[in-house]
């Protein structure tokens, strides 16, 4: 294992912005009622004046707020790790990179937004945000940013993760937040992440002091990831190798893959892989029309790839990718071809995360194991072409909190879902 790391005033001080950078502009987001395209005015309620004007921006670049680049600090820039381990294991010419994200305080790259959007809602004088969360990545993070700022919040948990993964409802409590589980009005649903929105949505607009925060899906949250592949773009070129062939992320509603990937779309030459779970296949057997981002139909309707705003999927463990939609910069890249996706049940992909912990010693997410499932098999592939390709994936998040689910599936217990 070798690894290249930058120092801290290395950081990115701007972020990335893709939206100028598509082959064709995006349709706009419609409004759930009027069905007319979406204003700031209507999206006052839900989020600060900064964030609004990031979510529509047509500049390539933003500056980073020195606020945010001074917490950001505290665990940026990430380290990029060649997994040689793993390459001896599978025998492949391949060369194997991946950014690791899981050393941030709730262990994944979820901080990298939430810990603006909490700047921004409490500069604009916000004292309380509601969210979501699936499996407690984002609630975790959201709830150490709001830590950082004096801000109160309120989580509503996808009811399967609340109950499969207790620990990241300790760790949102121990920052400070408080946190249900969703639905709140059906004990005996599993939840999705389409209700848990609408819970947080409806919670948000009955009250003056609250905004509303999202983990994924908007463009405004693709943005702040983006500090992923610009620091990986820096550590390849600092070790010396070319651009990558292939980048790897998992997606639910796409931010860590739109953080990693984000910054290669205008590099021809590198593929663009988004991995997701075969039982919530979005990507690959979605369609791509309006919808609504959450199951009551409060959000606006986004044109994205979707399984449908009631689509309920399986309780899998990969829980922040249990999402019916995607984020419609993900959607509009996969749809005029810059970008690929393939799905995979979960044995499979806990499969390739018992793989990884045996060989290069770090146990992932199950999300992150979807991205390390692909890696494998593209790695495999480069062995029978013997083509020494250079692959780059995205670590989003270590499994510390999810051992549950790896003794399920050592033990057998774990149903491989197949869509």
């Amino acid at each position: 294992m070798t690894r290249w790391t930058l120092s801290p005033d290395r950081i990115p001080s701007a972020w990335f912005n893709v939206a100028p950078h598509l082959s064709k502009p995006m349709d706009p987001p419609l409004h759930p009622g009027t069905r007319e395209p979406v204003g700031p005015g209507d999206l006052a309620p839900l989020f600060p004046a900064a964030l609004i004007e990031q979510e529509m921006s047509t500049e390539p670049w933003i500056d980073i707020p020195g606020e945010v680049l001074d917490i950001l600090r505290l665990w940026r820039p990430t380290p990029l790790v060649r997994a040689t381990r793993l390459e001896q294991a599978l025998g492949t010419p391949a060369r194997i990179y991946f950014k690791d994200e899981s050393g941030s305080p709730a262990g994944s790259h979820k901080p990298n937004t939430a810990v603006p959007q909490a700047f921004y809602n409490a500069q604009e004088g916000i004292r309380r945000l509601a969210t979501e969360t699936g499996a407690g990545q984002w609630g975790t993070a959201l709830a150490f940013a709001c830590s950082q700022f004096d801000l109160d919040l309120q989580v509503y948990m996808v009811r399967a993760s609340y109950e499969q993964k207790p620990y990241r409802r300790v760790a949102i409590q121990t920052w400070g937040g408080a946190v249900v589980p969703s639905p709140v009005d059906d004990p005996a649903h599993p939840g999705s992440l389409g209700a848990a929105i609408s819970d947080a949505v409806r919670d948000c607009v009955a009250r003056e002091d609250t905004h509303y925060a999202l983990g994924s899906v908007l463009n405004h949250v693709l943005l702040h990831q983006t500090v992923i592949g610009l620091e990986a773009k820096e550590q390849l070129a600092l070790a010396g190798e070319r651009l990558p062939d292939v980048v790897i992320a998992p997606c639910g509603g796409g931010s860590n893959l739109g953080g990693i990937a984000f910054p290669f779309v205008s590099d021809a030459d590198v593929r663009l892989l988004a991995v997701e779970p075969l039982s919530c296949p979005t990507l690959t057997q979605g369609r791509f029309e309006y919808d609504f981002g959450d199951t009551a139909g409060f959000t606006p309707l986004l044109p994205m790839y979707t399984l449908g705003h009631d689509f309920v999927p399986p309780s899998i463990h990969a829980g922040g990718l249990r999402y019916h939609g995607d984020s419609p910069l993900v959607s509009s890249l996969v749809r005029d071809g810059r970008m690929e996706a393939v799905a995979y049940p979960q044995g499979k992909v806990f499969e390739a995360s018992v793989q990884f912990a045996r060989t290069e010693g770090k146990i992932p997410a199950p999300e992150c194991g979807h991205a390390i499932r692909a890696t494998i098999d593209e790695a495999l592939a480069a062995k029978e072409t013997g083509e020494e390709k250079v692959i780059l994936f995205n670590y989003c998040g270590h499994g510390f909190l999810d051992l549950s689910a790896y003794d399920d599936y050592l033990n057998g217990r774990l149903p491989d879902e197949q869509g």
